[in-house]
């Protein structure tokens, strides 16, 4: 089955011709302009492909999503969070952490798919106040992290990386804590790896997952830096409030 070539103004078709192998493929060509992937992520769609061939849509299904209150918190993690020495930043590093994640495959992957396009198309996002990035740093090093994008009250994940141990996932539960308190309702994985399993992700359908975009994109706070005190000592003071 043919997939449409996507025309020059930001438009996709309905997610629901997405075909079944490859899950999701939707759509082809278009561009990486912040309109179009704003208008795609609005949708559940996001881009996806390798270097030297054309931009490539998905929408998949079942689609792969995190809801913020049901990360998994092991032990082992729990104590990392409370007594590690470690810092949380937001957005003060993003091109390191996106250039982080494109050395690091995806998990089955022998390749990345974050290509220099894919890097500088992110890169306006961010400027442009909608992407944003969760960093950890150890001993004045950048550790680990990850980064995605925002619209409305759904967080688009795109990538995470790691260079110390537990260093993304530090990443992730802080961004879980932030994003539970900003009234997010949910964080798209995408695809379906046993390492997001994991940490509590869950595939839903692309049905039910149309719908909770939907409410979720209508409103949210406005496009900007997010305030580095969002995340600061979340978990060390969350256990220093119930002790």
């Amino acid at each position: 089955m043919a997939i449409p070539w996507l025309p020059e103004a930001p438009l996709f078709p309905p997610v629901e011709r997405a075909i079944a192998s490859p899950n999701g493929l939707l759509a082809a060509g278009g561009d990486l302009s912040p309109e179009r992937l704003l208008a795609a992520y609005r949708l559940g769609i996001f881009p996806w492909f390798s270097p030297g061939d054309p931009i490539l849509w998905w929408s998949p299904d079942p689609r792969m999503v995190l809801f913020p209150a049901e990360i998994r918190i092991t032990r082992s993690l729990a104590r990392t969070l409370r007594n590690r020495p470690y810092e949380v930043r937001l957005d003060t590093a993003f091109a390191e952490v996106v250039a982080a994640c494109a050395a690091t495959p995806r998990e089955g992957q022998g390749g990345t798919w974050i290509t220099a396009e894919m890097q500088s198309a992110y890169l306006r996002l961010h400027r442009l106040g909608h992407a944003h990035s969760v960093e950890t740093w150890i001993d004045g090093a950048l550790a680990g992290g990850l980064y995605g994008v925002a619209v409305g009250r759904a967080f688009y994940g795109e990538s995470m990386f790691s260079r110390r141990s537990d260093a993304s996932k530090i990443a992730l539960a802080h961004l879980c804590r932030h994003l539970e308190r900003s009234g997010f309702g949910i964080i798209d994985c995408q695809m379906e790896t046993a390492h997001l399993t994991s940490l509590g992700a869950r595939p839903i359908s692309r049905r039910e997952f149309s719908a909770r975009l939907a409410a979720l994109t209508a409103a949210g706070p406005p496009p900007g830096p997010w305030p580095a005190e969002a995340v600061a000592d979340a978990f060390r003071r969350r256990d220093a409030e119930t002790a």
